[in-house]
């Protein structure tokens, strides 16, 4: 089995800045991709940022572009998540998500939650105006 443990959420004011961490344990798995989804209550669940594993592309859901940055380090199975400038719309519980590498990877975006094995249990983040 693979866990996600995330961390690094809490309470912020607007403007603020935050940095997430997930770290990857459990059995080994060949990664295609982590990242993160985020919900707010009463809303959807939300695609926030990914990035490939090996090539290190990333990509990030619009309303986060230009406040947000991912990153990844290989050698500890961990991903980060950069935020700045934070605003109360980015009031949710962020989600850490992998996906295992397979035949299919090539055609997934990563931007949708069902290409996602393993998700974290969620960080809460909230940001007061």
């Amino acid at each position: 089995q693979v866990q996600l443990v995330e961390s690094g959420g809490g309470s912020v004011q607007a403007g603020d800045s935050l940095r997430l961490s997930c770290a990857a344990s459990g059995r080994t798995f060949r990664s295609e991709a982590m990242g993160w989804f985020r919900q707010a209550p009463g809303k959807e669940r939300e695609f926030v940022a990914a990035v490939r594993w090996n090539r290190g592309n990333t990509m990030y859901g619009d309303s986060v572009k230009g406040r947000f940055t991912i990153s990844r380090d290989n050698a500890k199975n961990t991903v980060y998540l950069e935020m700045i400038n934070l605003k109360p719309g980015d009031t949710a519980v962020y989600y850490c998500v992998a996906a295992e590498s397979t035949i299919y990877s090539a055609k997934y975006t990563f931007t949708n939650s069902d290409e996602y094995d393993y998700w974290g249990q969620g960080t809460q983040v909230t940001v007061s105006s």
